[in-house]
């Protein structure tokens, strides 16, 4: 009957899963947000906000610059209309920001978010108050993952990825617009190099145009270089050297491809640029001695009177360039040329290739040789209207910056993911000895409970099941799901585990609600709490309760997101886990209600109202294997393992539930437990019984006793 039940509710998932993937995909949504020209958006920059006017400006990214008098102020802007703000659920972020001509932020105000954590659980003055922290904020700040900056506001306790989001688009928008508005003026003769704008280029079309340089040296002319012989093979290769600035996207995107670009710039500061050295033949540009004395001696940036060393902190080794036909390189280096050597990119310079020769310990003879690039007049912009100088570059992607600060949480995550793996994989040698197992189990669910959920909120809600599908309906992006790494690394696992053991391994180890609701049964059980045992009929009746919530919040989603965040609070994890009971008293009490529940029926919540169990329960129909074990009396003879599931997964008749099943191994325990498996103890019995009944063995005639 449940399985029936279950089976019908599938196939009902599978044609709205159908319908909506026929559908034509979904456009990010336009917020209507308020109009720029606000009291409140004026007073950005003024008590007194009557007395501003705001002018629309006809460059893009679009802003409005602020007058007062006839005097400029600054701008004001739309996050979303001048870098597509989204939030971690993929849902458009709107905020407006004020930005002085001094490159400081005058203030920001949110105007319309979806983030589920915002929405429900975090009041709307915390939220306030953490964008309105924004104030005075230089957006020339170097921002360097994993090292906080004591000018930003501390995020939103309980919202961290969130808090990070809105932090990013403020950042990000606010250095596109003073980019494309020319802030930082210095001189009027000043030229800046386009930063923001990407046209699809191959390797031909970079070298044609000269965005790329080359210069081979043969044998022959170093040797000549050197006074010395021609040698045998003098048109054989010495070096065949590269060079390309980067900073321009049309040239470093196309070379590296936007991922890794975007990495190389996030590794820069404000102002700097970013240089390509690629090479083949003989001779190393690298050489050895960087390793050890911190710079490269090899090569060296000439401009004017200005030397400039390539430095190993601003060094990156990379395998290939990714352009359309660009040949393959023994070596390939990018280096960052930081802001404060005075390096112009606009201006012509020299990369420098230096050549020692000589005996081991002996004065060596240099000799250098040069390659001269400047930049092709269609990657510098002219100055109009106000001059500009220093371009800013973009801000870090946000979610390397994520993964950086958290690596201490990724390192243990990996820790315990490998743990559980060989647990499943030798699970029969740790359940064997019950004791060994209780141990094992109850340890893991302790460090679930305390270091996943409370220390490292790493919680997984039905609301990224939700997302997920959303994005692939609507423009899938990878940087959404990586702004968590630690939901990331658990949902990376979970889809394996699916295929391999079902929805269980998630639910029966990983997730930190249902490692609290057992421990705390385990407690109960400790003080004799008498458990409730519910009938067979009911329970597989309320079964399929979690998998029509799950229907209802997706189903609800496509039209009202704010209303399926709503129906998701089902789920008391947000309450329990990442807010730790600081909501609101309805979200407590229900809350302290199931953990009441599950006090006297285990795991209450899991077996008849987790959205997320029934989200994860539908795909693991594919699992590729079968690891528990059963015996041809269990459900016939015995029914202990059914009585004692943690979950009640086990049908009377014996066999297992998958879709309800949590892999917490306990029926593995009393399979391999003697003192407790039916069929052992009959096992065990004849055993006995057969050596009762045998003849004794004939007394055998031993030697004669010594004399």
């Amino acid at each position: 009957m449940g399985q029936a039940i279950v089976r019908f509710l599938v196939a009902v998932c599978v044609i709205i899963l159908h319908g909506l993937v026929v559908r034509p995909a979904m456009a990010v949504e336009r917020p209507q947000s308020n109009a720029l020209d606000t009291k409140q958006t004026r007073s950005f920059f003024s008590s007194t906000p009557d007395e501003l006017s705001l002018r629309p400006v006809q460059r893009q990214p679009p802003a409005m610059k602020v007058f007062q008098r006839g005097k400029p102020l600054g701008y004001v802007f739309s996050t979303f209309d001048v870098s597509g703000s989204l939030g971690f659920s993929g849902k458009p972020i709107d905020i407006h920001v004020g930005l002085t001509l001094d490159g400081h932020i005058a203030g920001a105000q949110m105007v319309r978010h979806q983030e589920p954590i915002l929405v429900l659980g975090i009041s709307p003055k915390a939220l306030a108050d953490f964008v309105a922290g924004f104030k005075g904020f230089d957006i020339r700040t170097r921002l360097i993952p994993g090292k906080p900056v004591a000018a930003l506001p501390d995020a939103v306790s309980g919202a961290s990825v969130s808090s990070g989001v809105i932090r990013d688009s403020i950042i990000r928008s606010a250095r596109n617009v003073a980019i494309a508005h020319g802030l930082f003026a210095k001189t009027a003769r000043a030229q800046k190099i386009d930063r923001t704008s990407y046209t699809p280029k191959d390797w031909t079309t970079l070298r044609n145009e000269g965005a790329i340089v080359r210069k081979k040296i043969t044998m022959g002319e170093v040797n000549k270089a050197f006074d010395a012989p021609p040698g045998r093979k003098p048109e054989r290769p010495f070096i065949d050297l590269y060079t390309s600035l980067l900073t321009p996207p049309s040239i470093g995107q196309n070379l590296l491809k936007r991922r890794q670009y975007n990495e190389a710039i996030s590794r820069s500061g404000v102002g700097d640029n970013l240089l390509m050295i690629a090479a083949n033949g003989f001779y190393s540009f690298r050489g050895r001695a960087w390793k050890k004395a911190g710079f490269f001696d090899r090569i060296e940036i000439i401009q004017g009177t200005k030397t400039i060393q390539l430095k190993k902190a601003g060094y990156q080794l990379i395998s290939e360039l990714q352009a359309a036909g660009a040949p393959e390189f023994r070596e390939i280096a990018l280096f960052s040329l930081p802001r404060d050597t005075g390096f112009d990119p606009t201006r012509k310079w020299q990369l420098r290739l230096l050549v020692a020769r000589g005996e081991s310990g002996a004065i060596q003879q240099i000799k250098t040789f040069l390659i001269e690039y400047q930049l092709p007049a269609k990657y510098i912009i002219k100055p109009q209207g106000e001059p500009d100088t220093n371009s800013l570059s973009e801000a870090p992607e946000l979610w390397i910056e994520f993964w950086v600060t958290q690596k201490f949480k990724i390192a243990v995550l990996a820790l315990m993911l490998m743990v559980l793996t060989i647990i499943l994989f030798f699970q029969d040698a740790r359940v064997s000895r019950k004791s060994r197992y209780l141990k094992v189990r109850g340890g893991f669910l302790i460090v679930t409970l305390l270091f996943l959920g409370f220390y490292a909120s790493a919680q997984l809600s039905v609301l990224n099941v939700i997302t997920f599908i959303h994005s692939l309906l609507g423009g899938f992006r990878w940087e959404l799901f990586l702004l968590n790494p630690l939901v990331f690394v658990l949902w990376g696992f979970v889809a394996v585990a699916l295929l391999f053991w079902g929805r269980g391994v998630y639910c029966g180890w990983l997730c930190p609600f249902g490692a609290l609701q057992e421990l705390l049964n385990m407690v109960a059980r400790f003080f004799n709490i008498r458990q409730i045992n519910v009938p067979w009929g009911l329970h597989e009746r309320l079964w399929p309760l979690k998998y029509i919530l799950f229907l209802a919040i997706l189903a609800v989603s496509l039209n009202w997101m704010g209303k399926a965040y709503l129906l998701a609070e089902a789920e008391p994890f947000k309450t329990v886990i990442i807010l730790k009971f600081m909501r609101e008293w309805p979200f407590v009490l229900y809350a302290v209600a199931l953990l009441v529940a599950g006090l006297f029926i285990e795991r209450f919540y899991c077996r008849y109202l987790c959205p997320l169990g029934a989200a994860l329960a539908i795909p693991a129909r594919l699992r590729m294997f079968e690891w528990l074990k059963r015996r041809r009396q269990c459900g016939r003879e015995c029914r202990i393992c059914a009585s004692r599931c943690t979950v009640q997964a086990i049908h009377p008749m014996g066999n297992i539930n998958p879709n309800e099943c949590i892999y917490c191994l306990r029926c593995q325990m009393n399979y391999y437990d003697a003192t407790t498996c039916r069929a052992l103890k009959d096992r065990a019995r004849r055993r006995s019984a057969r050596s009762t009944t045998l003849p004794p063995a004939p007394l055998t005639k031993g030697p004669p006793d010594a004399p």
